[in-house]
Formats: C-alpha cells, structure tokens, sequence
C-alpha cells in the first residue's frame, strides 16, 4: 500500500511538472505572436472609413474598380476616399489596410491606435483640429441639397426656397450645421449616415439633405428618384467646412510624409479620380 501511495504521489508530481513546462510554453508562444503582429503592424498604413459615403467612399463585394478588403470582412471599400489612400501607402512604402468604422467612431479609433489615419471624406473644421491633426486638403468641393426628382423643391436656386422644408445633415457635420442658415426651416434630427438619409428621402420623411456636390451626384445618379440642387445663393461656409483631408493623430510623425504625397496628385488627376468613383459606384448606393 505504501509503495502505492509513493508511486501515485510522484506521478501526481510529474503531472503538475508537465502542466507548468507546458503554461510556461504556452506564454512564450502568446508573447511570440504579439511580437510578430507588431512587426506587421508597422508596415501597414490603416485607414479608417465609413465605406458608405460614394462617391468618396462605398462598400463593394468583390476588388472591381479598384477594391480594397475591408479588414475582417468578406466585402470590400472603393471610392476616391480609397483611391487616394492608396496613393498614400504605395508613397509610404506601406500596405493598405482599410478599417470599415462608424462616422462617430473614427476620431476615438484614432486617438486610441486603432488606425493611422482618417480618410474618409472628412473636413478639417476648427473644432476636430482642437483633438486631431490634419494634412492639406486632398478635395474641395460645395455644399448642395439633395431632393425628390419632381418635387415641389427640385428647381429651388436658393437655400430660402426650403423655408418651411423639412431638412437634414450627417450628425457631426458641417452639412447638419448649414441648415441654420435656412429661415423657418424645419430641422429635422441628425442622421448617422447617408445611406438612412437617402431611405428617408425616398420615403417622404424628410424633404431633402444637405451634402457635398460629390455626393449629390452620386445620389442623383445612383436613384433616379433623386435630383441634385445648386444654388445661386447657397449656403456660406468656409473652405476649412467644404474641403476634405486626411486625419491624424496630433504630433503624426505621418503628416509630412503624407502631404508629400498628396502634393504630387494634380489638381487634373484629382478630378479625374472623382470622376471615375463617380462613374464607378455600385447601383445601390
């Protein structure tokens, strides 16, 4: 009995040897791994977008165009926005990753490292300036209406012909903001994206958007329901509120690479990127 005992305590011994060689192998291993996913880490350039602003941004099923998987997903991204990202990492030596993030989720991802970068049609107004950077412009463009094809405001000229209309923006936008600028208007909640806006548009819940004149072309192109409106007396805004740039982490070490590269896109080639996004937008968005 006692030669039994001796021989069942050294091998519950032996087993708890085992157990912790193999805990110990198991650590070594996890640390291993991270290590490596850092090394990776440092020869990407990730870029956060909502991939559902065309035509500066959109989400697509396979690379057509120009596509770029969308990281952890089976679907891809395309659009200017994406076109000029990739300008971006070949200039960096770097490959593309392209993050697929909420409108309101692209600035705290960037403070908190989850992407290098915003592009993704956003403009450098004073207030985002106050928590991130910003590089030069890479497009400007004016703010239009987006309307119901046949409807009582689609020959409007200017934004006081919408008194009394029932309007909305993008939340956190200068788009939301401008619609002050209307007398009597009917302002209507913020939206958290474009595509809801074009569904409640479509719908008779709102009468029109405010957005970029990109945008209003895509809009109008992609639903033939849909008509875009310049004015002839638009809204007043300032160029920091039209134009768009590249966001990034304040003191980027990223900033005067990137605007390196972006200095080397023409204004001509520019154009010609947003026009092919805007030929080249899938149908449903």
């Amino acid at each position: 009995m006692k030669k039994r005992l001796v021989f069942l305590t050294i091998f519950a011994s032996l087993l708890f040897l085992l157990a912790a060689c193999g805990t110990d192998a198991t650590e070594t291993s996890g640390s291993s791994s991270d290590n490596s996913n850092k090394e990776v880490a440092a020869d990407t350039f990730t870029v956060g977008l909502e991939a559902g602003y065309a035509p500066f941004n959109w989400t697509q099923l396979d690379d057509s165009n120009g596509g770029v998987k969308i990281d952890g997903n089976a679907e891809y991204a395309g659009g200017y926005d994406v076109e000029i990202a990739k300008r971006i990492a070949d200039g960096l030596g770097k490959e593309l990753v392209i993050v697929k993030t909420e409108w309101d989720g692209l600035v705290p991802s960037l403070q908190s490292d989850k992407i290098d970068a915003i592009i993704a049609g956003m403009s450098p107004t004073v207030e985002r300036k106050e928590t991130i950077d910003f590089s030069e412009n890479y497009y400007t463009s004016n703010f239009v209406m987006v309307v119901k094809k046949g409807g009582p405001f689609e020959g409007a000229t200017s934004i006081q012909d919408f008194s009394g209309a029932k309007i909305t923006g993008q939340l956190n936008t200068s788009h939301y903001g401008v619609i002050d600028q209307i007398k009597d208007v009917q302002k209507q909640p913020a939206s958290d994206n474009f595509s809801a806006m074009r569904v409640a548009l479509e719908s008779g819940v709102i009468d029109g958007y405010v957005s970029e004149r990109p945008e209003g072309i895509s809009a109008s192109s992609a639903n033939e329901n849909f008509a875009m409106v310049e004015f002839t007396e638009g809204f007043k805004a300032k160029e920091e509120e039209t134009a768009v740039a590249v966001g990034l982490k304040k003191g980027s070490e990223l900033t005067e690479e990137i605007n390196k590269i972006l200095a080397e896109i023409s204004e001509e080639e520019r154009q010609e990127i947003m026009d092919a996004a805007i030929n080249n937008q899938p149908a449903a968005e």
